[in-house]
Order: C-alpha cells, then sequence, then structure tokens
C-alpha cells in the first residue's frame, strides 16, 4: 500500500491557518485521497492541559511547557499521525514542531529560563528526532492584523495573544525558515481572501505531490 503524505498548516494566532487546514482537507478529500485533520496541542491526547495552561488556569515555567508540548507531539505522532499515514491517508495538521520554536523561543527568552542564549537549539534537540512534513505552508499576516481578527471573534485571550508577541513569533518562525533546516517551506501572504489563499496552496499541492 502507498504511503500517505504529511502536510503542515502553520502561522502566529488568527493567521487563519486552521481555516486553511480545514479547506485543504475538504480539497484532498473531493480529489479522491483519505485524509486525517489533526492539529496541535492534541487535547484529546492530555486531557487538555496544555490548554489550560495557555488559558492561564495553571502555571508552569516556560521550559515545562515546551516539554509537555513535545511530549503531546510524541504521543500525537505515534497514536495519530503515523498509523494514518501508513494506510495511505494523507495528514494535514494545524500545527507542528515549528510552532514550538517561534512560540517557545519567544516565551523562554522572554522569562529568562535556563534555556535562554541557546533556546532555538534546546529545542531543537528535543524534536529533532520527530516525522518531517513533506509540505509546510506559513500564513504570513502582520500581528496587528491577527489581533483584529481574534478581537472580532470574541474569545478570551490565550498566553501569546498580544500584538508585541505575536510580532516577535512571526520573526522567530521566520528565523527558523531561514535556517534550511527543513524541505519544502512556502511562506504564503494570510492578508487576502480566504478563497485566493486556498487556491493558492492548493495548487503547490497538487504540483508537488503528484
Amino acid at each position: 500500500m502507498q504511503k500517505g503524505k504529511f502536510i503542515v498548516i502553520e502561522g502566529s494566532d488568527g493567521s487563519g491557518q486552521t481555516t486553511q487546514a480545514t479547506l485543504l482537507s475538504d480539497s484532498l478529500t473531493k480529489a479522491g485521497h483519505k485524509v486525517l485533520l489533526t492539529k496541535e496541542p492534541a487535547d484529546e491526547l492530555d486531557g487538555g492541559l496544555i490548554r489550560k495552561i495557555l488559558q492561564g488556569k495553571y502555571k508552569v515555567s516556560a521550559e515545562t511547557l515546551q516539554l509537555y508540548f513535545t511530549a503531546n507531539r510524541g504521543y500525537h505522532l505515534d497514536a495519530q499521525i503515523k498509523p494514518a499515514i501508513e494506510i495511505g491517508k494523507w495528514v494535514v495538521c494545524d500545527r507542528y514542531f515549528f510552532s514550538t520554536f517561534a512560540f517557545g523561543m519567544l516565551e523562554i527568552s522572554a522569562k529568562g529560563g535556563s534555556a535562554s542564549g541557546g533556546d532555538y537549539n534546546w529545542l531543537w534537540q528535543i524534536n529533532s528526532k520527530f516525522l518531517a512534513p513533506d509540505l509546510t505552508f506559513f500564513l504570513d499576516v502582520p500581528a496587528n492584523i491577527c489581533i483584529d481578527r481574534i478581537q472580532r471573534r470574541g474569545s478570551n485571550r490565550e498566553l501569546f495573544e498580544q500584538e508585541q508577541k505575536l510580532d516577535q513569533v512571526i520573526k522567530n518562525y521566520k528565523q527558523v525558515f531561514s535556517k534550511n533546516q527543513f524541505p519544502n517551506i512556502f511562506i504564503i501572504n494570510g492578508n487576502r481572501d480566504i478563497g485566493i489563499i486556498a487556491k493558492e496552496i492548493w495548487g503547490i499541492v497538487s504540483a508537488r505531490l503528484k
């Protein structure tokens, strides 16, 4: 049986990555592929503990939070992503280890944690053995636009949902991508019509993963 593919949609909070992951999943299904649409953190794998930390219900150190993310990712891969790929499903994941680098670098440095100064290297060490995606899309949206979208949806803000933080998160993403450690990363202008963005992503997927 031919293995499936692994596609990741990344972006800062409010960038629209969840919407685009859903639209890509729909397009793949219409094209005849079996699809697993999933996300990180996978709440069902840890009882929503990480989400509660992000909402401020529990307090942990910056390093501990990233270790929670990494453990959640390892189980997510073993329990859901890898088995789906093995049986031929295409996996579309809303966030992956790139989020850990971008958000983790910000939070560890801001809190002066033990990993400060070498935060990327430490985060890379605890994520380097994980499966690399076949394609990664990063939705590039200015931080002020992201905050406006978050405010309009009316939900309570989480740990990183402040304009200054999101601006640094976006810079961290681009810094990580510039290291050229990961193949097939596409930076997409996410400040456009949803349908136009979806069409661009679908065009790249169709051309690259025939």
